[in-house]
């Protein structure tokens, strides 16, 4: 009697089964995160970049450093 109220396992295809299930669970989460990161990290760091690179002045950054001291092969000026 308490065989008939159990139910039978599945024995044949159940890796199978559960991949199909598993393999789409894992794309739409991959998938989210690669968005989160792009929206989230990658847009925001590019328009930093671009704003930062709108308004510099790689020479002006030079002499300051080199008014600093900082390079030995570029003395400051009145050296």
């Amino acid at each position: 009697m308490s065989s008939a109220l159990l139910a039978k396992p599945q024995m044949r295809g159940l890796l199978a089964s559960r991949l199909k299930k598993h393999i789409v669970i894992a794309f739409m989460f991959s998938f989210g995160c690669a968005a989160l990161y792009k929206f989230g990290v990658a847009e925001p760091r590019k328009r930093a970049y671009a704003e930062f690179y709108k308004n510099y002045d790689p020479m002006k950054t030079f002499e300051a450093m080199r008014e600093a001291g900082i390079f030995q092969s570029a003395p400051p000026k009145g050296s």
